[in-house]
């Protein structure tokens, strides 16, 4: 029932154990009672058992069991108080953080995991997509964005784009280190979410030299410039390419001829209606420099409760993948796989247990980013579990909801002191044979 050694909770928290260990200390050595390691760890742990707020987490923390779980789980030998975890996490560079999505990833790749979520073979779509993860009209820091309203109000937040690989049959989505979208460092402008794109993308590659990336997006990235930075580091794409923002090429495209557009039309066993058209070779502007792409629309046509047809879904796309008709099935899927970044992971994080847009501090420099990363992280251990432990899923489908499974696990972890995560969930799957095991203080 348990997963292999090497993505199994204790491995995994090894390693970030081993991470935090690394951080740098800032602080006199003498005057600290808390480590670096186990602040940043009962962060992530709160984050991991998708407690609502810090203060709840402290509070829950003052009770025996759960204070003695966190050694024996989380490696935690001394627990801050909340307003020492912050003081600490808002000091640490976030860029630490990144070897611990790479290690992650490779040990997917290394259990062959990963295998199932190539789009074509050896190619990976990464989709990318910014989100809101902290907002407030009176609590600013140096880095935050701010968005002036009409009637002079500001609102103050902090954004960030994040990368995953993610497929259109899989469920699960896999996080890459994320690039802030922040001010700072004197700028007068403001940071953008095409900005941070650009940063992001060398990064990725940097991160994963070998890797077959496709990028995907939605239209903001469908330009020259953000294409270009693509292929700069061997990249390929998949881009929404709206109409209005691509008149030359749409114009380009009106005026082709019949036998140049490629046609596709299938009508599934619901009766639903698929039309795949496509054109490759195409000049995206009408600059002499324009880049050539291969243009793809489609549109679902379903019929309503009078048995009329109405088109319900319809969008353009560009790639630099030759389209045919053995490939046009699977570029229409993947380009609409974007809204999974919206859904599995965004969705998830925000409303189904994670708190995302919980104000766990503000802080000064870096506290907001590290607990996204934080939140990350615990959603990423989570990912893992759902692609590999047996145990798990056998959990979550007593419980019925993600939501269900972690209360229970809460609860047990108040109530009784358990050797590791595997044998809390035993516990939470068939408590009455494993309670001698579990000890009580």
């Amino acid at each position: 029932m348990k997963s292999k050694k090497h993505l199994n909770f204790s491995s995994l928290r090894e390693v970030l154990s081993e991470t935090f260990c690394g951080l740098p200390e800032y602080r006199q050595t003498a005057k600290t009672d808390y480590s670096i390691h186990d602040t940043m760890m009962s962060g992530f742990a709160c984050m991991f058992f998708q407690d609502p707020s810090l203060l709840q987490f402290q509070e829950r923390l003052k009770e025996q069991q759960h204070q003695d779980n966190l050694p024996t789980l989380f490696g935690v030998k001394n627990i801050p108080k909340s307003s020492q975890m912050r003081e600490v996490i808002d000091e640490v560079d976030s860029t630490q953080l990144r070897p611990v999505f790479e290690d992650y990833f490779s040990r997917l790749q290394r259990g062959k995991h990963l295998e199932q979520y190539q789009l074509f073979p050896g190619f990976y779509l990464c989709v990318l997509d910014a989100t809101q993860y902290f907002s407030s009209p009176t609590v600013p820091c140096s880095n935050c964005l701010t968005a002036e309203h009409k009637n002079g109000d500001i609102t103050y937040s902090h954004k960030v784009l994040q990368a995953a690989i993610m497929h259109p049959d899989m469920r699960q989505v896999i996080p890459l280190m994320p690039e802030e979208i922040r001010n700072g460092d004197g700028n007068i402008k403001q940071d953008c979410e095409i900005n941070a794109a650009k940063r992001l993308v060398p990064k990725v590659r940097k991160d994963h030299p070998r890797l077959g990336i496709i990028f995907g997006g939605d239209g903001l990235f469908s330009h020259q410039p953000f294409i270009s930075e693509v292929l700069a580091v061997d990249g390929h794409y998949i881009l929404v390419a709206k109409p209005d923002d691509h008149t030359f090429m749409m114009e380009w495209i009106e005026a082709c001829e019949p036998e140049d557009m490629g046609r596709l039309r299938i009508t599934d066993v619901k009766g639903r209606i698929h039309i795949y058209e496509w054109v490759n070779d195409v000049p995206l502007t009408g600059a002499g420099n324009s880049i050539r792409v291969n243009f793809f629309r489609y549109q679902l046509i379903c019929k309503d409760k009078n048995s009329q047809e109405k088109v319900t879904y319809k969008n353009n796309w560009v790639t630099d993948f030759v389209i045919t008709e053995s490939t046009i099935i699977t570029l229409v899927k993947a380009g609409r796989c974007r809204w999974k970044i919206e859904n599995e992971c965004f969705n998830t994080l925000k409303n189904q247990g994670y708190y995302l847009e919980h104000n766990y501090g503000h802080g000064l420099k870096n506290l907001c980013f590290n607990f996204y990363l934080l939140t990350l992280l615990a959603f990423y251990f989570h990912q893992i579990f759902e692609l590999t432990c047996r145990l798990y899923h056998a959990c979550r489908k007593k419980f019925g909801s993600k939501r269900n499974l972690w209360e229970n696990l809460r609860v047990s972890i108040r109530l009784i002191v358990f050797a590791d995560w595997e044998q809390l969930l035993t516990f939470a799957l068939v408590p009455g044979e494993h309670r001698i095991a579990c000890q009580t203080p």
